[in-house]
Formats: structure tokens, sequence, C-alpha cells
């Protein structure tokens, strides 16, 4: 039997988003955010027309949840902030009840001994500035970085671990991409601008955070997905996953951490007529204002291979550089049509180490979503999820390797401690360690890992 020892301070938590736990609630004076607007649109474009309107009910539950958290040894928790919950229009209307709520949270949190971590964007772009053009705007930035200064003025003396944003390149990817997110748009030029302005805004946060002097850490998180490609051996290969890591983990990563963009994706931008409208000042903005830690989002790799044709396409793609593949008897979560692949936990942490100046980072989001969880209920009501301890261990064996040799990493955090809702997939697939029943809110209860977990977080070690 081998013991995995984590150092004295290791952070073990969870992570989950406001718009994903909170439901919209919006008798407090929240205004309505891109969810809301597209669930009123189209709800059957949300799984079983499940939408953003209870979710898990945090906004009423958060008191019994937050209790149950630091059962299953919780010491650290992310969760968002809703710009259109503490900022009610374009003119910078402070609501000072959705001030209130978070504060509530928070005190709730640091009452159980839970260190709460802020994160100021989850994708959840109010309405009354994505009439303006969300954040294709350049107004939005600046209306960000104000958001931002609400937020630290108000709850940093509380909060010593801030994030600027969870997952950027999703907003481009998914919603000026790919079709997946609102506003459901395929145009690369857009999508390019989206991301940069994004960038900024990250910028812009984490200079105001320093202005105010906050005493605490800015950081942003990123879903830094490793890239391999089929035949090592063919310079082919080589270059399609060279480029989709420039697109998809560099765009971010790069001008985070290091302040500035890899020239082979600007060169690549220049190719197809899509560099971002911008300035020399906010490119300077951006050497700046680098990040104090990075958060790293891993779930899964992406397998990529030389383009067998070209792209047919009426817009600039990514994807006119590789194609995907997937390996033959490659682990697989059917459920989510993920493959599972531990070692890419630990690979991310030897390039950060190596490439990123050993920046301090830790694990934000990992972890399992299942369907149909109902299946491994006992008698008792309990989940027996085994699958989800098996999971959990494996990456851990691989971020533990990492931080021997070297890596900065100083946290865990699964997603998520309970089920929540998952954008336009609802409820199909469950994650957490504490089971939300969507009929009853008032009854959560512990699945089997939540005790595992618990042994984990207070012995600060694993054994198999």
């Amino acid at each position: 039997m081998k013991e995995y020892q984590f150092k004295e301070g290791f952070l073990w938590g969870g992570a989950c988003s406001a718009v994903q736990c909170e439901g919209r609630s919006p008798e407090d004076g929240k205004q309505d955010n891109i969810w809301d607007q597209w669930y009123r649109e189209d709800p059957g474009a949300f799984y079983q027309g499940v939408g953003p309107e209870v979710t898990s009910d945090f906004y009423h539950n958060y008191e019994q949840l937050i209790k149950m958290m630091r059962e299953c040894g919780i010491t650290s928790f992310r969760t968002s902030l809703q710009w259109a919950r503490i900022i009610s229009d374009r003119d910078g209307a402070v609501n000072r009840k959705g001030i209130g709520f978070y504060h509530r949270v928070i005190d709730a949190l640091l009452d159980n001994g839970i260190e709460p971590i802020l994160c100021l964007n989850h994708f959840d772009m109010p309405m009354y500035w994505m009439e303006k053009g969300g954040f294709e705007c350049r107004e939005t930035v600046d209306a960000f970085a104000a958001f931002a200064r609400v937020c630290y003025g108000e709850f940093s003396g509380k909060v010593r671990r801030w994030v600027t944003f969870n997952e950027p390149v999703i907003t481009p990817e998914q919603g000026y991409l790919y079709l997946h997110h609102y506003p459901l748009v395929q145009d690369g030029r857009r999508a390019a601008q989206v991301a940069y302005y994004i960038q900024l805004a990250s910028s812009m946060a984490v200079e105001a955070y320093r202005q105010m002097g906050c005493s605490g850490q800015i950081g942003i998180v990123l879903n830094l997905t490793p890239t391999y490609c089929r035949d090592p051996e063919d310079e082919r290969d080589r270059q399609a996953a060279y480029a989709a890591d420039l697109f998809f983990n560099r765009s971010f990563l790069d001008p985070s951490v290091k302040g500035e963009y890899p020239a082979d994706l600007v060169r690549i931008l220049e190719e197809n007529q899509a560099v971002p409208v911008h300035t020399e000042q906010e490119l300077e903005t951006i050497r700046r204002n680098t990040v104090d830690y990075l958060g790293v989002n891993y779930y899964h790799p992406r397998r990529v291979v030389h383009r067998s044709r070209p792209l047919e396409s009426d817009t600039f793609m990514p994807d006119r550089y590789f194609e995907y593949y997937t390996p033959e008897n490659c682990r697989m979560n059917k459920s989510r049509g993920w493959e599972i692949y531990e070692k890419g936990l630990y690979d991310i942490g030897i390039n950060i180490r190596d490439h990123y100046g050993n920046i301090p980072w830790m694990v934000t989001e990992n972890g399992m979503g299942v369907q149909d969880e109902e299946q491994f209920l006992n008698e008792e009501g309990m989940v027996e999820d085994s699958y989800r301890v098996e999971f959990i261990k494996d990456h851990l064996r691989r971020l533990h390797k990492a931080i021997e040799e070297g890596c900065n990493c100083f946290g865990y955090h699964m997603w998520c401690p309970f089920d929540s809702w998952s954008w336009s997939n609802a409820y199909k697939n469950r994650y957490g360690f504490i089971r939300i029943d969507i009929n009853d809110h008032a009854r959560p209860s512990f699945k089997r890992s939540a005790a595992w977990f618990r042994r984990v977080s207070d012995g600060n070690r694993f054994t198999d």
C-alpha cells in the first residue's frame, strides 16, 4: 500500500459558479444575464427544458450546503460573483441587496472554516451589456473593470484569493465559433476580437486590484487542455498540435502569465485578416499586469491530427489547421463523451514548470460527470460512487508526481462539491459529493465519495 502525502497548507476544496448553483432568484434586484435570455428565447435548447431558474437553489439554501461542504472536508471554495446581481444597469448602479447576499455567503464560508475564492466572471455576461455587443464592445471592458473595483471594495477585506475570469477561451470558442453558447455566432474574426477584449478586461481587473492596494493574490482560471498529435514523428501532425495549442491554450496562458501573445499566433491571425482592433496602450496594460497565480481546470486531453482535406467554411476557423481524432481503446467517460487521461494533469504541471516560470498554480476544476446516478443508489438512498473516488485518485497520483518533481501546485478543487446545473446539459450529468434532488432542494444528501474526500482532506494524504 502506497501513501501519497501532500504538503502542509495544501488546499482541498471544490468550485462552482453563481449561475450554475444560485438560481435566477430575481426577487432581490438581479438583472438578466445571457443564460436567462437564451432560456427565455429557446427553452428547448436546454436538456429536458431545465434552465437557470432554480438550479441548486444556493441563493436560498447556501447555509445548509456550506455546512455540508465542511463535513465533506472542503477547506476552500471557489464561486463567482454575478455581475448582473451586483450591478443593475449600464450606468453602474450598485444593487445593495446583491452585495448583501455575497457578504452573507462569504461570512458563512469563513464561519465554517472554508476559505472563499471569488471569481469575477464565469460566462455570465449581463444582458444590458450583451445588447451593446458584450465583449465585442470596448465599453464593456471598462465596465468590467469598474465592476471589479466594486467587488474589491466590498469583499477584499475578507477574501484573499481572487480570479478574474474562469475559462475565458470558452466565450469566443463556444459563443462565436462552435454555436454552443449564446449569442450562437460563427465568425472567427469576431471571436478573435472577443478573446482579445476579455484578456484586456482581465489585465485591467488585475491592474485595479493592485491600484486599490488589496493585500491578497489575483489570478485567472484556464481550462488547459494538453494537445497531443497522433504521430509525433509526422511533422504535419506536430504542426497541427502546435496550432491547436496556440488557439486554445496559449491564447490566454501567455498574455496572462508572460504579458505577451505568442508571435506565431499573431502571425496566423494576420494571415487570416483576424487581428483584433487594439492599441499600444492596451498591449502595455497587458504587459504590465500579469497574474499572481494560475488556476487550472482539467477534464480531458485534446487529440489532433493534420487535416486530411481543406476545411470548408465561410469564416476563419481554428480547425483550418487541424482536425480531431479519438485514439483506439482509450478510457472514456461515456456519460460526457470525454477521454479520461490523468497523465494530462502531470503534463500540464511540467509545462508550467518549464515554460511559465513555475508560477504558483492550483487545480481549480477536475471532476467526473455521470448520467443517471440514480442507478447507483443503495438501499439507504446513498449514491455509491466508487467510480468518482477512483477518478480523483488517478488524477491525484499524477498531481503528486508533478509536485515531487518541482511543480508549484498548492491545491486541488473538485467540480463540484454538490450537483450543479451544467449550462445546456442542465442536470444530465452529476458531479458532486453532495446529491441534489431537483424536485426537493431542501433535502441534499451525501454520496459515498464525500466521506472519502473528508479523510483525504483531514490527513492531507490518500493511500492506494
